[in-house]
C-alpha cells in the first residue's frame, strides 16, 4: 500500500491502525459508533466555550459550545450522486451517494430555525444505540442544536468571496462529529463543507429519512483500510467538483431542492484547505498529494497509512497529536513529516486522547451528569477522552485551526503559529 516502505514500516503502521480503530471501538455503538464513549472525573467545563446542559421539565438538553466568531451561520445539506462511479461498499449496481452539509456565513437569521445536531431519523439510532451501549435510558434528553440556522441567506461575496474548508471525520464517524470546530470555522467568515463517507460512516440520512447504515468491520484490515482512504479520495475530488458547480449558480443536489439565497459566488475555491480526525486527517493528506485544488492541511491525531508518507507535500500541512501519538511512537508520522517540503507544524495538545478531537467531550460531561452511568462503563472510559478539560481541547483546536487557515488561505498572520502562546500553555510545539 505504501510505495518504498520496508515490511517492519508496513507492520508498524498496521499495528499503529489497528489500535486507533480499537480506540475508536471501546464500547460498540455509544454515540453512532464513531468510538466515543464517556469519561469522568475531568475538571468542569468553563462558561467561555462550554455551556452546561439545559434541564426543563424533567428532560436534559445538551448543548454544543457557542461559535466564537462574528459571523452568523447558515447551513444546507446537499444530496450529491456521482453517476461516474459505481459504489464501491455495495454489492448492487449503484452510483455513489454522498450527503454533505456547507456551512457558511448568513446575511440575517432573523425568522429561520436551528438546524439540529443529526436529523431526525438519525438522532432516533443514535439515542437507541447509545443507550444499549451506556446501559441507562436517554428517553430524556435531548440532542443538541447547532448553532447555525437552516437555509439562512448566505452573506454574499461582498467585498470578496469566502475561502473554502473541507472536513472528513474519522473511521465509521459521520460529518456532524466535529461540529464544534465548523461552526467556529464558518463564524470566523469561512465555509466549511463537511462531508459523510457512505457505507463506511455508521449511518448517513439522505431525503425523505432512508438510513443507510455503515458496512465496514469493526477492525478492518489493512486491505480494507486502504480501500477505505481511495474512496474517500475519490468522494473528496466528487465534492470539489460539485462545490464549483454551487459557486457558479447550479444546483448539484440529486433532488434539486431549493439552495439557500446567496450562495452563489461565495466559496472562493482557489483558497481551499482540508482537515480531518484519524483516518480524516490521512484523507486530508492524500488528497493534497493528488489534488493540487486543496492548498493546506490540517491532520488532528490520524497516523498516514496512504502514500503521502512517502511522497510527501509541497503546500502547508499541520499535525495535531496527543500525548501518547505523535512521532515519536507513530513511523507514519515521522516519514511523512521527513517528507513535508512546505510549511510544516507538528503540534501536540497535552493530556488529550484519540477522541478529544471530535464534539463527544462536552456533550459526554453534560450526560455523565444527568444520567446515571454503571460504574462498569465508566472504568473502562476513563481514557477515552484524556485528563484535559472539555472547554480547553476545543478552544485550542478552534484556535490553532484558525490560525492556520488564515495564515494560508487568507495571509492573516497572528504569530499564534510562531510558537508557545500563555494563552494556550496545553498546545507543546513538537521540534
Amino acid at each position: 500500500m505504501i510505495s518504498n516502505a520496508d515490511s517492519s514500516t508496513v507492520r508498524r503502521r498496521s499495528v499503529r491502525l489497528r489500535a486507533a480503530v480499537a480506540a475508536a471501538g471501546t464500547i460498540g455503538l455509544v454515540f453512532a459508533a464513531a468510538g466515543v464513549a464517556v469519561a469522568k472525573g475531568d475538571a468542569p467545563a468553563g462558561k467561555a466555550a462550554l455551556a452546561s446542559s439545559g434541564q426543563r421539565n424533567g428532560r436534559v438538553q445538551l448543548t454544543l459550545p457557542e461559535p466564537t466568531g462574528p459571523h452568523r451561520i447558515g447551513t444546507t445539506s446537499l444530496h450529491l450522486v456521482d453517476r461516474s462511479r459505481k459504489d464501491p461498499w455495495i454489492s448492487r449496481p449503484s452510483p455513489r451517494e454522498l450527503m454533505i452539509s456547507v456551512w457558511y456565513p448568513a446575511a440575517r437569521t432573523r425568522g429561520e430555525r436551528r438546524a439540529p445536531w443529526l436529523p431526525p431519523k438519525s438522532a432516533a439510532l443514535y439515542k437507541k444505540q447509545t443507550s444499549q451501549s451506556l446501559g441507562t435510558s436517554l428517553d430524556n434528553v435531548d440532542l443538541p442544536l447547532t448553532h447555525a440556522y437552516q437555509d439562512a441567506p448566505a452573506a454574499g461575496p461582498r467585498p470578496r468571496s469566502h475561502p473554502v474548508v473541507l472536513f472528513s471525520p474519522g473511521f465509521a464517524g459521520m460529518r456532524q462529529f466535529n461540529t464544534a470546530l465548523v461552526e467556529d470555522l464558518a463564524s470566523r467568515g469561512y465555509v466549511v463543507v463537511t462531508i459523510d463517507h457512505t457505507y463506511e460512516a455508521s449511518f448517513v440520512e439522505f431525503p425523505g429519512g432512508r438510513l443507510e447504515l455503515g458496512k465496514q468491520p469493526p477492525e478492518p484490515s489493512d486491505a480494507e483500510h486502504a480501500k477505505s482512504l481511495r474512496v474517500r479520495q475519490a468522494d473528496t475530488r466528487f465534492v470539489l467538483d460539485a462545490l464549483a458547480k454551487l459557486d457558479a449558480g447550479k444546483n448539484p443536489d440529486a433532488e434539486h431542492r431549493r439552495l439557500p439565497r446567496g450562495l452563489r459566488g461565495t466559496l472562493d475555491l482557489s483558497r481551499t484547505g482540508m482537515f480531518g480526525h484519524s483516518v480524516g486527517g490521512d484523507t486530508a493528506a492524500e488528497i493534497m498529494a493528488e489534488d493540487r485544488r486543496v492548498r493546506a492541511g490540517v491532520d488532528l491525531d490520524g497516523s498516514i497509512n496512504g502514500p503521502a508518507a512517502a511522497t510527501g507535500l509541497d503546500r502547508p500541512f499541520m499535525l495535531m497529536g496527543s500525548p501518547t501519538h505523535g512521532r515519536f511512537n507513530d513511523s507514519t508520522w515521522t516519514e511523512f513529516w521527513s517528507n513535508l517540503r512546505g510549511w510544516r507544524l507538528d503540534l501536540r495538545l497535552s493530556g488529550a486522547a484519540h477522541q478529544t478531537y471530535t464534539d463527544m467531550p462536552p456533550l459526554v460531561r453534560q450526560l455523565e451528569k444527568a444520567v446515571p452511568l454503571p460504574p462498569e462503563v465508566i472504568a473502562r472510559l476513563d481514557s477515552t477522552f484524556g485528563t484535559i478539560p472539555a472547554d480547553r481541547a476545543i478552544a485550542a483546536q478552534r484556535a490553532y485551526l484558525t490560525a492556520f487557515f488564515d495564515l494560508h488561505l487568507r495571509h492573516r498572520d497572528g504569530n499564534l503559529l510562531s510558537g508557545p502562546s500563555p494563552r494556550f500553555p496545553e498546545i507543546t510545539f513538537v521540534p
